[in-house]
């Protein structure tokens, strides 16, 4: 049994004829101590889709018109607010973007990190396992760290803060939603890295949200590409990074850069996310698909099974399978 099963979940905001689907139909699946990492530009509604899991998106102005949200069995969308708690922060833990505005200003960050013990694991609420907590997301000197304010911290620094908070209940499931934005290269790098030891010393899996394909090549099992609300494109991540087969997909990793050669111009996808509630008739992308047919602004394309552990919504995948990008590193 998966850790998380998320079946045909369906999402709008607003009612009647102004309803706005901004999840339509989005299936996954993530196995204990597996990494799966949900991929597309902003707008998708990938952060609708991960705080669903908790059922974080309030309702209203949101609706859950659909689907079911399994975690360890039991779905999510059927719980009580007792049960709900339960799951918040202790099956399943979250760290945001942006962690200066996640930690609250006027306490130390060891006070913050105890208060989330107090809510879940309130026995081991002490100053030893805040230092403790700390060491293991690699805070150095966390003796005295504990004692310092948000703003005095840097940035990285912030970040492992707040997973230490997410920690703290020990959830079999850690959701990172863009957990490296705002931070440059290298502290991004600590992130992943940092990420990837702790799903190895836990055994948690771990669900990130994010766009960069190169943080994808470093730490996911597998690669969920969404647009305009629904997967386009999902399979073992080496296999769709290097043969990519929805021209989404395809576009979106040849706007990397490339390591060597100089470029004049990068490749940028043409045109915008188009918002819930006007989506395009037949496939989503084909306004802004290089590739498109005529039958594609009219006929609906299912997600379907394109190999192995592989499925694609596009029924001419297979017209351009050659990654343009292949001999990268991922």
């Amino acid at each position: 049994m998966p850790l998380l099963d998320i079946r045909n979940l369906r999402i709008e905001f607003g009612s009647g004829g102004h309803a706005a689907r901004a999840v339509d139909g989005v299936s996954l699946r993530l196995d204990s101590g597996k990494t799966l990492c949900l991929v597309g530009e902003s707008g998708c509604g990938k952060s609708v889709t991960a705080l669903s899991i908790a059922k974080l998106v309030p309702s209203p102005p949101a609706r859950y018109v659909g689907g079911e949200i399994l975690v360890a069995g039991r779905d999510v969308l059927e719980m009580s607010a007792r049960e709900l708690r339960e799951v918040r922060g202790g099956l399943v833990s979250y760290v945001f973007q942006e962690p200066g505005g996640s930690l609250n200003p006027v306490f130390r960050i060891g006070a913050q990190i105890k208060e989330s013990l107090h809510c879940h694991l309130p026995a081991a609420a002490s100053e030893a396992e805040v230092i403790r907590l700390l060491k293991l997301v690699g805070m150095s000197a966390p003796e005295s760290r504990r004692r310092n304010y948000p703003h005095e911290l840097s940035g990285g620094m912030q970040q492992r803060v707040m997973v230490a908070m997410a920690l703290a209940s020990q959830p079999k499931l850690l959701v990172a939603d863009e957990p490296t934005t705002a931070l440059d290269v290298t502290i991004q790098a600590q992130i992943i890295e940092l990420l990837r030891d702790l799903r190895r010393q836990l055994g948690m899996a771990i669900l990130l949200i994010t766009h960069n394909l190169g943080i994808v090549g470093d730490l996911a099992d597998d690669v969920a590409v969404m647009y305009a609300g629904q997967i386009v494109e999902h399979g073992p991540a080496r296999e769709v990074l290097r043969r990519p087969l929805h021209p989404y997909t395809r576009a979106l990793i040849q706007s990397v850069p490339g390591l060597g050669g100089e470029v004049e111009r990068l490749t940028a996808i043409a045109g915008t996310v188009p918002l819930p509630g006007a989506f395009p008739g037949g496939c989503r992308f084909h306004p802004r698909c290089p590739q498109a047919q005529p039958t594609c602004s009219t006929q609906v394309p299912d997600l379907v099974a394109a190999g192995t552990g592989r499925n694609v919504r596009c029924p001419y995948s297979e017209a351009e399978i050659r990654n343009p990008k292949s001999d990268m590193a991922w």
